[in-house]
């Protein structure tokens, strides 16, 4: 049985970023795919994604901070753009948490402007405000598909093997490695990492505990904009109880989601369906406060988020055992960096954040 420095279960966009940068650390990796590769089942297809600098949480700015500049390399390594910094607003909060937004993001270097409504609306007629607007002009979009891709074809360029269709089905620790059953044998790898969102429990089979993650099914759509050439931002809006976010995307729109507001499912009777009345109060939405994006003219979509309980990600060590999973949906700007996290737990050369661990 060949042995691999190490296996990764999950080529979504953190089992291939991170193994594509073991590989650049020399170990020699294979990654195991239940589904083909680029599938739509899980966490990390789509063309975009929100990049964005947090306004309230100092840490999580300057991972993201981290992130950017994690990003930018792959860019520059790989000659395929990743971001599109078309710049950021944030609004629907209060006097006061704008001017302490402002004073984090200024505390740090981060350029931003605190804008009047009548300004934002200006700058961006397809949007109402009804409150100040911060605005980051280094927050964008992910350019989340190519850049997916890119990652893979890298990984695939320093030696990484990817096998789709292979479902892990066991997992076990064997004398100094560990072992794991697939549909199509056993495969042993010194080190494993798990990146398997919803599924990782399932996956670990009680190798490793981890703290329940829950899926949930969530369903933006994307909108027609009324105006082809207008611009658009990316944008959070936390006006309602559930903040609103949105990022425009060629060919398709201006996807517009209810954050976190998708029911909770079961893995195995997942049916990518819109649930009415909650599609029914994002429509709602839009029609209030987007003047410029076509409410007649919109596709729902379905995305998985996977979750846990008290609301942090989950990065760590557990002996021959790394795991990478909880990402709330919020995961996919902060890639390179989950990557960079897990290369350093599995080599030993670093820790993740307190946070984060087990």
């Amino acid at each position: 049985m060949q042995t691999y420095d190490v296996v990764v279960i999950g080529a979504g966009a953190m089992g291939s970023a991170a193994a594509r940068a073991l590989a650049a650390a020399g170990r020699e990796v294979l990654v195991l795919e239940q589904y083909e590769l680029g599938h739509d089942r899980g966490g990390s297809h789509g063309g975009t994604r929100l990049f964005r600098l947090a306004i309230d949480d100092e840490a999580e700015l300057l991972r993201a901070a981290q992130a950017r500049l994690l990003w930018e390399e792959l860019e520059n390594e790989t000659g395929v753009q990743m971001l599109d910094l078309v710049g950021g607003v944030d609004h629907g909060i209060d006097e006061r948490q704008v001017r302490e937004s402002a004073a984090l993001l200024g505390r740090h270097g981060v350029p931003y402007e605190v804008l009047t409504p009548e300004a934002a609306t200006e700058r961006w007629p397809g949007m109402r405000f009804s409150s100040e607007v911060l605005y980051q002009p280094g927050s964008g979009r992910a350019l989340a598909a190519q850049a997916l891709t890119a990652i893979r074809s890298s990984a695939g360029s320093l030696g990484v093997e990817f096998r789709s269709q292979c479902a892990a089905t066991g997992v076990r620790v064997a004398g100094d490695g560990v072992e794991v059953e697939t549909v199509s044998g056993v495969v042993r790898g010194r080190q494993l990492v798990v990146t398997a969102g919803p599924w990782t429990a399932r996956v670990l089979g009680g190798a490793v505990e981890v703290p329940a993650i829950s899926a949930s099914q969530e369903q933006p759509r994307f909108f027609t904009p009324m105006d082809a050439s207008a611009p658009w931002p990316v944008f959070v809006d936390r006006r309602a109880g559930v903040p609103a976010y949105g990022v425009f995307e060629e060919g398709r729109g201006v996807k517009v989601g209810l954050h976190a507001n998708g029911p909770r499912i079961s893995l195995d009777e997942r049916d990518f369906q819109v649930e009415p009345g909650r599609d029914a109060e994002l429509i709602a939405y839009v029609r209030e406060w987007f003047p410029g994006l076509d409410v007649t003219r919109s596709e729902a979509i379905s995305c998985l988020y996977d979750n846990t309980e008290r609301g942090d990600f989950i990065i760590d060590r557990r002996g021959p055992i790394s795991v990478a999973a909880g990402f709330h949906g919020e995961g996919f700007k902060f890639v390179p960096l989950v990557a960079r996290y897990l290369r350093d737990l599995v080599t030993g050369s670093g820790a993740t954040p307190e946070v984060f661990r087990l």
